[in-house]
């Protein structure tokens, strides 16, 4: 059974580069995490195998990003020598594990998920969903339960994928004895993190709508960027008043600005408010926003940007900074499934009162 250890299990899909959405959304917090001294081991992984479910017909894409976001975690600052970064597919003991948790889950049950039911539709799954796509719930499951993980940061997209993961745990630890741990998730405390809108205005950043600034990307186009986000269509004139809402230059200043960003950039303002107070009375252009968003969004990716150029220069050392993490990931997850198979009743050959109870039983008949 666990003991009172407190374990992070976070991860990301490496079907490209991350951008800054990811950033404020999970990145930044783990990197605070891992290093708060709060936890007792961190675990973060590329979860290549759930990216293939789908993306089968295309493991090139997968294979490719794999080392891209390696590389944003060290820019980011996670730290080999303080969270075991490893890749899901060379851990096979999670495949194990997801089989088992199969029989402890209904096929209603899965339909009844919200986020596999928006992330179907997303994808138009809906008349041919592959299986690993539908059962992604309980992979999670496995990836989360195999390193005892009592804590998992996500956005609250994730919130029934972690409840779902605790109702497995319940019912294998009802049936089979107390084996697993049941996590938490660990929300960002910054609301506006929760989802960063597109540069465009669209709810969600993605590669395919060309809306996301990356972690990766260079001075000029980050700048090039920020000057062609939306704002408010209705703000013309410089005079006319501005609306805040939806406007997406504002939703990052909410999520990127801190005090000593004007003090630095923009002295005319004390603070956000008076920023915001002045737009919406009319009187602010948005070229000066966006001029004042783009020196933070500099000073904020500059060092990143900075360390991923020097990781860049040694390849073989991040795959083998990954290979080691396997190996510490894959001992983990070999020792959870010990146990899941002993309190399963199916670890036979390292059960000697098994073999000697059977030998008795067949000697008197």
């Amino acid at each position: 059974m666990a003991d009172n250890k407190k374990i992070i299990l976070t991860g990301d899909r490496p079907t490209g580069k991350l951008h800054i959405g990811h950033y404020v959304g999970s990145l930044k917090r783990r990197v605070e995490l891992q290093n708060s001294g709060l936890y007792d081991k961190t675990f973060v992984f590329i979860a290549d195998a759930q990216a293939l479910t789908d993306n089968i017909d295309n493991p090139e894409k997968v294979r490719q990003n794999v080392v891209e976001v390696a590389l944003d975690y060290l820019a980011c600052g996670l730290d080999p020598s303080k969270s075991t970064i490893f890749i899901q597919s060379q851990i096979p003991e999670l495949c194990e594990l997801s089989f088992y948790y199969m029989d402890l889950v209904t096929v209603s049950r899965l339909q009844r998920n919200p986020t596999v039911k928006t992330e179907i539709q997303m994808r138009n799954f809906e008349t041919s969903i592959p299986v690993g796509f539908f059962t992604y719930p309980i992979s999670q499951a496995a990836d989360i339960t195999a390193f005892k993980a009592t804590t998992v940061p996500a956005g609250e997209d994730q919130e029934p994928m972690i409840e779902q993961a605790r109702e497995i745990v319940r019912r294998f630890n009802h049936i089979y004895g107390e084996t697993l741990v049941e996590p938490e998730i660990l929300l960002p405390t910054n609301a506006v993190c929760l989802r960063l809108p597109g540069t465009d205005g669209k709810a969600k950043m993605s590669k395919s709508l060309g809306n996301c600034i990356y972690l990766s990307d260079p001075a000029d186009v980050v700048e090039k960027k920020v000057k062609s986000m939306y704002t408010d269509p209705t703000h013309i004139k410089v005079s006319d008043p501005g609306k805040l809402e939806g406007n997406t230059v504002f939703t990052y200043l909410d999520a990127f600005s801190r005090p000593e960003h004007f003090e630095r950039y923009l002295p005319d303002y004390p603070n956000l408010d008076e920023l915001k107070a002045h737009y919406t009375r009319g009187g602010l252009g948005d070229m000066k926003v966006k001029k004042f968003l783009a020196a933070i969004m500099q000073e904020e990716l500059g060092p990143i940007r900075e360390r991923r150029k020097e990781f860049e220069k040694d390849i073989p050392a991040v795959y083998e900074m990954l290979r080691k993490g396997c190996e510490v990931a894959r001992e983990t997850a070999s020792a959870t499934l010990d146990e899941v198979r002993r309190a399963m009743k199916i670890n036979y050959f390292d059960d000697a009162d098994l073999i000697a109870e059977q030998a008795k039983r067949f000697a008197q008949e």
